[in-house]
This record gives C-alpha cells, structure tokens and sequence, in this order.
C-alpha cells in the first residue's frame, strides 16, 4: 500500500501548521478539515482555538478552562473537539478531495469521537494532509507505524523546502485519485 496519508512531525514551534498551511494555499483541490491555532494573550499562548476550513471556530484548551481533562497547564474542552473538529472531518469525508488534520495530539485524543474520526479518514481513499504529534502514546504510534502514512520531520532547515515538496505529493495524489475514479 502506498502512501496517501501525509503527516508532518517535529518539535513544537518549528512550523508544522505553517507548511500545512502553505501546502493548502498551493492546492487546486477541495479541502476540508480543521487547523489549530494558539490563542495568545499579552504576547503569551493560554490556548488553542480548532478552526475549520470553513471557518468555524472554537476554544479547545485554554488555562482558564476548567475540565475534567487537562494537558500540562491547559484544561481541554471535549465538548468543543465533538462539536467543531470531529464533524469538520466527517464533512470532509463527504466533500473534500484533501482531509487536513492539524493536529492529532494529546489534546484532541482527549474524545474517543475525535480518535475515531481520525481513522475514519485515515482508512478512507481521500488524501490526508495532517500534523502528528511527536509524543509517545499508543494512539500516536499506531498511527506512525500504518503503512499508509508517510511522516515529513519538520525542522526550522527543512521548513521552506516542505512546503514544495509535501504540495507536490499531495497534487499527484489527487490526481491519482480522480484518475482511478474515471478509470
């Protein structure tokens, strides 16, 4: 099986959504899916806000936010990744010919339903342009070790030079795609 799930690794801060971001840019496909995005106060991050492609927005971790789940200092709304990232992933099941998924981390694993959607469209035909945590956990792992997923180490060296090459991979997986369903 070849590789049509692309996900970028690395270290936080190194860019990792911005190259998922320039890839979308360079794209003539249809994209769905969802980012995240630090929510930062006074110069520093409290949060993370999930924003789909289509511009629904929500706060899923912030250092007010009381739960029941936390990650380091951020409490984690299961609540918001149900309601904005797992239904921006099954919508793009339906109407994309790119699923983003930035990012599957220790956060979002806080929802089953967030797991599950992340291997509905990983074992779906559609291309998938996401960022996986570099952490260890079982759930990460077995998505590292599937034969289907290509991972691109992101490095502040390498950065730039992925923007081009994972847009390129993605292009011609598209097109293999359309392709085999006109074949």
């Amino acid at each position: 099986m070849s590789a049509k799930n692309i996900l970028l690794t690395g270290r936080p801060g190194v860019g990792k959504t911005t190259v998922v971001r320039a890839v979308v840019e360079r794209l003539s496909a249809r994209v769905g899916g969802f980012y995240t995005e630090e929510i930062r106060e006074g110069g520093r991050r409290q949060g993370f806000a999930i924003v789909t492609t289509d511009g629904r927005r929500a706060v899923m971790a912030h250092v007010r936010l009381r739960s029941p789940h936390t990650v380091g200092r951020y409490g984690v709304s299961v609540e918001a990744i149900d309601a904005v990232a797992v239904p921006a992933l099954r919508d793009a099941l339906q109407t994309a010919d790119v699923v983003v998924v930035d990012e599957i981390a220790r956060m979002e694993l806080c929802s089953p339903r967030f797991a599950a959607a992340v291997r509905a469209v990983l074992d779906s035909p559609r291309p998938v342009l996401g960022v996986v945590q570099a952490a260890r956990l079982p759930f990460l792992d077995e998505v590292r070790r599937r034969p289907d997923v290509r991972l691109v180490e992101v490095t502040p060296a390498t950065r730039d030079a992925a923007v081009e090459v994972v847009a390129r991979e993605v292009e011609a997986l598209v097109r293999r795609r359309r392709d085999e369903g006109s074949a």
